[in-house]
């Protein structure tokens, strides 16, 4: 059965977006030798002003949009990462907070609230936001729920030159644009799209040379399950990430740096059974591996090579704190004493903290897939948040 018979379909108005979207990328095509690297069609089909699914004004989060983040499932996980930030405050002077794609711009409001409690608010809140669509929502959330918090609040357009305090990224490095790379022999290739029968197709070219044969050199070399030693074998190599990650080591001057997302470390990445990658798109709740389905309309993401992200800080200042599981960041951060707080007896308040809770922390749920790691410039006191479940050696 077609993709397309099995998903909702879109609007006429959104099917029009996306024809739009789908003729910018053919165009660029045809001026680039026919050929672009799926890289570029995911900056293009996710970022391209006022057409890509980041720069358009459909809804992204939530039950209404095309997937949920832990901070849409429950306050819980803004209020336990503030415990987190709290200690990293209270380790500097005049410190700030960065965070980057903020969305709907949820877990900026219930961080900020729950610091306010614990009286422990920012200077200042940087948020860098790319799409003035989702800045605007941004905006109107505090408008509309935190007024007063507002004052603290600055949006960038760009990373500052030098910054100090708590700098923080929740499901961005997934959405980075990706090459795609296939080894096949002692041969490397990369696939790209071009366009075909009037439609977009996969194609590729030998990788010979250049940063990113480079890297996919090294990644071969290294890998001790032997996956990619296969006759094929296809996956992700991000040049964005790798750029973004060594950026803030210049920008940061003394604070710490965390990361959630979800992913593995390079051996489990690569591993034999993942010989496909880990491409995944996000349409109306439903998850599929087509990135030509509806461009602009759907999310496209990878799964996050976070030995990649611990290596890109080598030979800067600065220094791995902890890497470790979702669930053991939160509970090392106090999820469940949050939930305790609200008595078992009160079934109307407290189920749906526990539903929430699951779902957040369980190894069937987000749990075990979503990892956090932290990095940090002249910071010596151990993060809360790794106080238990270490697992820097998978890096």
């Amino acid at each position: 059965m077609p993709l397309y018979a099995t998903l909702p379909a879109p609007s006429e108005n959104a099917r029009q977006h996306s024809h739009n979207v789908q003729q910018a990328i053919r165009s660029k095509i045809q001026t680039s030798d026919n050929w672009i690297s799926f890289s570029e069609y995911m900056e293009l089909v996710l970022y391209a002003p006022g057409l890509g699914y980041y720069s358009g004004g459909t809804t992204k989060f939530g039950d209404s949009g095309d997937f949920v983040t832990a901070p849409e499932i429950s306050t819980l996980f803004g209020q336990t990462l503030a415990r987190q930030v709290e200690q990293i405050l209270n380790l500097l002077d005049h410190a700030d907070i960065l965070e980057f794609g903020a969305g709907s711009g949820k877990l900026a409001l219930d961080l900020l609230l729950e610091l306010e409690k614990l009286k422990c608010l920012p200077n200042r809140y940087f948020v860098l936001e790319l799409s003035a669509d989702l800045r605007q929502r941004q905006q109107a959330l505090f408008k509309n729920k935190a007024p007063h918090l507002l004052p603290l609040l600055h949006w960038l357009d760009e990373l500052p030159t030098q910054f100090n305090g708590f700098i923080f990224a929740n499901e961005v490095l997934d959405a980075m644009p990706v090459h795609i790379v296939t080894w096949r022999g002692d041969k490397i290739f990369e696939r790209g799209v071009t366009w075909l029968n009037e439609k977009f197709t996969w194609q590729e070219r030998p990788l010979l040379a250049g940063q990113l044969f480079e890297i996919a050199r090294e990644i071969i070399s290294q890998n001790d399950t032997n996956g990619i030693q296969s006759d094929s074998y296809t996956s992700e190599i991000s040049l964005t990430a790798r750029q973004f990650l060594r950026s803030m080591a210049d920008v940061l001057q003394h604070g710490v740096v965390i990361l959630i997302d979800y992913g593995f470390g390079r051996n489990e990445y690569y591993h034999p059974q993942r010989d496909q990658g880990t491409l995944m798109c996000h349409y109306r709740h439903h998850s599929h591996d087509d990135p030509f389905y509806l461009p602009g309309l759907q999310d496209v993401t990878s799964h996050v090579d976070f030995s990649a992200a611990f290596h890109s800080m080598e030979n800067t200042k600065l220094n791995l704190l902890g890497y470790t599981t979702q669930a053991h960041f939160l509970v090392n951060c106090g999820i469940t004493s949050i939930v305790s707080q609200t008595p078992a007896e009160q079934t109307g308040e407290y189920l749906p903290l526990s539903n929430q809770l699951q779902k957040l922390a369980s190894p069937a749920e987000m749990g075990e897939l979503f990892k956090v790691i932290a990095f940090g410039k002249n910071i010596n006191e151990p993060l809360v948040g790794f106080n238990c479940g270490d697992k820097s050696h998978l890096l």
